[in-house]
């Protein structure tokens, strides 16, 4: 399956998740529930805006785009981590007006019964979610499938509670679990932000990409060509490398091209999806370009 198979299968299963918990809140009362079903909206509302943004993120470059639209996935990331904020928010009136006017529950064993069967569509689909978003480095999958596994472990808290209720018969125990689910669900959502800001920045590759982008300039180096000013960014499942590269002054262009080529498809066949971008110059000439300073 493809990224965009997967988001709308993410959109399906986040309508029946948002119909198995309001119906578990509905039969229950339980304000826990309740917040269980609003993060599921959440999930709703994300998935439709990963999969917008992913369209976005394959169209090919253009006049306007001239490096393609792969940084529109951070968008879908970080609007997804802002309504995680207001899921939050309104988990936190529901339960403090629930603590103010304490209520009798009441079916638990069905809404929990519920709750259980959405947390497992939930839990198989984000597990083969985040194994294609890491194949494929989508961040907008990576996303949506982050934040089903934090419904998964919101759901999991919620029931634990509610048997505690059961177990106890202290009805601020419910309220008390979804103000924990609120503040949960507030630190994947400052994370995701976080993520998709960081990626809007140019963020470097990852660590291991550039380990592979390193050995394989290590294989072309020798006393006629050496690399330097060795840069990367990366924009959604697109990765960047721009560099340097010195040879004698006496090869002849085509002779140093020639190499140019082979370097670029080394890089590109050791890290799937990179586009490199190589300067030729000769080994008796330095690039300075770091050292000027941008106006303020």
């Amino acid at each position: 399956m493809q990224v965009r198979s997967y988001l709308k299968l993410s959109v399906v299963v986040a309508l029946a998740t948002i119909a198995l918990k309001t119906g578990a809140w509905w039969v229950s009362g339980s304000v826990s529930l309740l917040s269980d079903a609003l993060e599921s909206l959440v999930n709703l509302a994300g998935a439709v805006f990963a999969l917008a943004m992913v369209t976005i993120a394959e169209r090919p470059p253009d006049d306007d785009h001239p490096y393609g639209h792969h940084k529109a996935e951070y968008f879908s990331s970080g609007f997804e981590g802002v309504l995680i904020f207001i899921a939050a928010l309104a988990i936190v009136w529901a339960a403090v007006q629930r603590l103010l006017h304490p209520q009798p529950l009441d079916a638990v064993g069905l809404g929990i019964a519920l709750s259980v069967f959405s947390s497992v569509l939930n839990g198989a689909l984000a597990w083969a979610m985040l194994k294609k978003a890491r194949s494929h480095r989508s961040m907008a999958l990576e996303a949506d499938a982050r934040h089903l596994f934090t419904d998964v472990w919101t759901s999991a808290g919620v029931v634990v509670g509610l048997f505690a209720v059961m177990a106890t018969g202290w009805l601020w125990l419910d309220p008390v679990v979804a103000i924990g689910v609120a503040l949960n669900i507030l630190r994947e959502g400052a994370s995701l932000v976080w993520r998709s800001t960081e990626g809007l920045m140019d963020r470097a590759v990852e660590a291991d990409v550039r380990a592979e982008i390193d050995r394989t300039l290590d294989g072309f180096r020798h006393h006629a060509i050496r690399f330097d000013h060795v840069v990367t960014r990366r924009a959604g499942q697109r990765r960047f490398v721009d560099l340097h590269m010195h040879m004698p002054a006496a090869w002849t262009l085509g002779r140093a091209a020639a190499v140019r080529a082979s370097v670029e498809q080394a890089l590109m066949s050791a890290v799937p999806g990179l586009r490199a971008s190589i300067q030729l110059l000769p080994m008796d000439v330095e690039a300075h370009f770091d050292d000027l300073q941008d106006p303020m």
